[in-house]
């Protein structure tokens, strides 16, 4: 007979199969969040249950009326990104209906636990983030101290899983760095964490690393991907990042033999506040026809043509048109059914994987990888 798996463990195995690309999602930065607070949930609600029955999941032994373990029901919360389903275990054979105190704190702190998902991955969590988490509006914790520390032992451990696992075995082709804004602790301005993603040779999303830093600056970038390099992070033929100055001298310094892509996301949106909104269509469309033309010799004439015709009407957007250009239209370099994932930051492309997995798995690919990493970068 097949063990029952507490739903903790579930939802770790499912987290676990999101950051290794075995678990196929829509939006890859919402599903870890939501897995990642549903695993804390799940954690809180079964140390609750810890505490009033006295043992653990697989321990016998209780005594007349103290309960005894009847299952679980799956509740819901509703949070940021979107409805959270976990499973929350119930409890029978007591001699008053166990009502859960935890579960009904939860429903007015959603937001604290999203907060509390992202600093898991970015740097871990302690004890005290897991009582600030678990207390009453009065100050009461709702789980025992001896509840609170074995669950922090087990989530630390995770981190510590994430965070040091070898990176040499995915074999990553395409590298997407991006530093996104996240409120780590409730209360407190929010603040960068650096998060990196990767397509490996196979075609699998992989999510590298996490980590919170004080600002993007080079040195805080350069011990990300010293961190990376360290654990086995290989020469990746394309790195994607936004225009950080302090990301893009990193990858510099520390991926001197990969290409570097400009995210064309973020500089659209700069070029869409720099141009008046009558003549943003006609603008947007000769920028993207040069940034997606068949060549960079193309791109390169067609943004010699847009130059001439706004660079007196419009020279603070020609000016942002032009800054770091080679580097906007770098994935041209890359196989054609490849560039549409590639040269952005935003890795909600489902296109990717249906269509191109296959192709990454052939013989061609090889062929090209090789090609491009003999043929130098300066072309």
């Amino acid at each position: 007979m097949t063990k029952r798996l507490p739903g903790s463990e579930r939802t770790r195995e499912a987290l676990n199969d999101l950051i290794d690309g075995r678990l196929r999602v829509d939006n890859a930065k919402s599903d870890l969040v939501q897995l990642a607070t549903r695993l804390i949930i799940e954690e809180g609600l079964e140390a609750e249950v810890r505490d009033a029955l006295g043992r653990g999941y697989y321990e016998h032994g209780e005594a007349p009326g103290q309960g005894y373990r009847n299952g679980s029901r799956e509740g819901h919360l509703k949070t940021a990104e979107g409805r959270i389903a976990y499973s929350a275990p119930q409890v029978a054979g007591t001699g008053e209906a166990f009502r859960s105190e935890l579960r009904a704190h939860l429903k007015g702190h959603s937001e604290g636990l999203e907060d509390l998902a992202i600093e898991m991955l970015a740097r871990g969590l302690s004890v005290r983030d897991i009582e600030d988490a678990f207390k009453d509006e009065q100050g009461r914790l709702l789980l025992s101290r001896t509840a609170v520390s074995e669950m922090g032992e087990r989530l630390w451990a995770d981190y510590q899983e994430f965070s040091k696992r070898d990176l040499g075995e995915y074999d990553i082709a395409y590298l997407f760095i991006d530093g996104i804004a996240e409120r780590l602790r409730p209360g407190q301005r929010r603040e960068p964490v650096l998060a990196a993603w990767g397509f490996s040779h196979s075609g699998v999303k992989v999510l590298l690393s996490m980590m919170a830093g004080s600002k993007e600056d080079s040195e805080t970038v350069s011990a990300f991907f010293q961190d990376m390099r360290g654990r086995g992070l290989g020469d990746p033929l394309l790195v994607t990042s936004d225009g950080a100055p302090g990301i893009i001298k990193a990858i510099e310094i520390c991926l001197p033999k990969s290409a570097r892509q400009r995210c064309l996301a973020h500089r659209m949106r700069n070029l869409a506040a720099k141009v008046p909104e009558d003549l943003w269509p006609e603008f947007k469309a000769r920028a993207t026809a040069a940034y997606q033309a068949p060549s960079r010799a193309i791109a390169r004439d067609l943004a010699d043509g847009l130059v001439r015709d706004y660079e007196t009407e419009l020279p603070s957007a020609v000016t942002c048109f032009t800054d770091d250009f080679e580097a906007c239209i770098a994935h041209l370099r890359m196989p054609v059914n490849h560039r549409r994932a590639i040269r952005t930051t935003n890795l909600l492309e489902r296109l990717f994987l249906e269509v191109v997995s296959t192709f990454f798995r052939t013989f061609v690919f090889g062929l090209v990888a090789d090609l491009v990493r003999r043929t130098s970068f300066a072309a």
